[in-house]
């Protein structure tokens, strides 16, 4: 990663977004690998924790760079990280959030179908722009508009499998399942805009934020070891079913989450979004690559569609990289469009 200025060029921007889709589409690759070749199994949960602490050490050797001196760095880490509760306690809310979307996840995934869920969770790509609007006091043209929901269709038809004829052998609830849902879309519009809000509202170092953000995420993950895997990780161990691809891709997770964390600050949620949308095609592709999965009309056209709305939306481009004052507009002549 490069050490960052708050004047950064179109360049960067499309070189930080660029590497986060590729790392992205390597991830859902690699994962998809070692769920399904490894004989034995290691705990995810075990492995998003890893991920987490590995963050937290790569952040702090980059504000030790940022800073210049082991001295600046320790007293940067006493200001801003131990010596800030209160700064602390605000990273720690989309902690939380996130830890409820996965549990709601959990749950969705249980009274649904797969490719349901699959397709009803795009809803978060709307519901992230409509948090921007609202929460950052941001304006979306109507072109704009227009391709969230083209991408949100596109990635639709991306995951889009037809239902099988397979007897669900589980009770479900349908309802419970769309109502979780709905609980983690909310969740992640909100947890995503929440960090970039605080990103973008004060001259904090992204590296500090990224500290503070880490140690919440650390706690939250920890807690998920304990509560879903808790038993069986103290029977085999931590680190039972650990292979270096397993390594590799809590590598690309670590890495991938750092450029996250410099898209959202230096562009915005929203095109973090566009990202993740490119990614999907591209796993998909070299999915089929290398695990012979089949491409259809509907994913041909739904990749057609991410990738006209990912240009449309990159057209009427303005400044994302700070906030605007909140008393320009309304909440409604926001929503409206430009």
């Amino acid at each position: 990663l490069c050490f960052l200025s708050e004047n950064v060029s179109l360049l960067f921007k499309l070189y930080c977004l660029t590497v986060m889709t590729l790392v992205a589409a390597a991830y859902t690759v690699a994962l998809r690998y070692t769920r399904t070749v490894e004989t034995e199994l290691y705990f995810s949960t075990t492995a998003v924790c890893i991920t987490e602490v590995i963050k937290l050490f790569l952040s702090v050797g980059i504000l030790a760079k940022e800073t210049g001196s082991l001295t600046r760095l320790i007293t940067s880490l006493k200001e801003n990280v131990f010596g800030s509760p209160t700064e602390l306690l605000k990273l720690s809310v989309p902690s939380l959030v996130y830890a409820l979307q996965n549990n709601m996840a959990f749950v969705a995934l249980s009274n649904l179908d797969a490719a349901v869920y699959q397709v009803t969770y795009q809803l978060k790509i709307p519901c992230t722009a409509l948090c921007t609007v609202l929460m950052l006091n941001r304006t979306l043209s109507k072109l704009q508009w227009f391709s969230v929901f083209m991408l949100c269709g596109g990635v639709t038809l991306v995951q889009w499998k037809p239902a099988q004829a397979t007897k669900v052998q589980v009770e479900q609830n349908p309802w419970l399942g769309f109502g979780a849902i709905a609980v983690a879309v909310l969740c992640s519009g909100f947890a995503g805009v929440y960090f970039e809000k605080v990103l973008k509202s004060s001259d904090t170092s992204l590296w500090v934020r990224n500290i503070q953000m880490y140690l919440s995420g650390i706690v939250m993950t920890l807690f998920g070891v304990y509560m879903s895997d808790g038993a069986q990780v103290l029977e085999k161990g931590f680190f039972y079913g650990y292979t270096y691809y397993v390594w590799f891709v809590i590598f690309l997770a670590s890495v991938g989450g750092l450029y996250t964390s410099v898209v959202v600050k230096y562009t915005d949620n929203i095109m973090k979004g566009f990202s993740a949308a490119a990614a999907i095609v591209l796993s998909t592709v070299a999915s089929v690559i290398l695990f012979g999965l089949q491409i259809t009309v509907t994913f041909s056209l739904g990749a057609l569609l991410v990738c006209i709305s990912i240009y449309l939306y990159g057209l009427p481009r303005q400044d994302t990289t700070k906030i605007q004052p909140s008393e320009t507009k309304s909440s409604k002549e926001r929503l409206a469009t430009v």
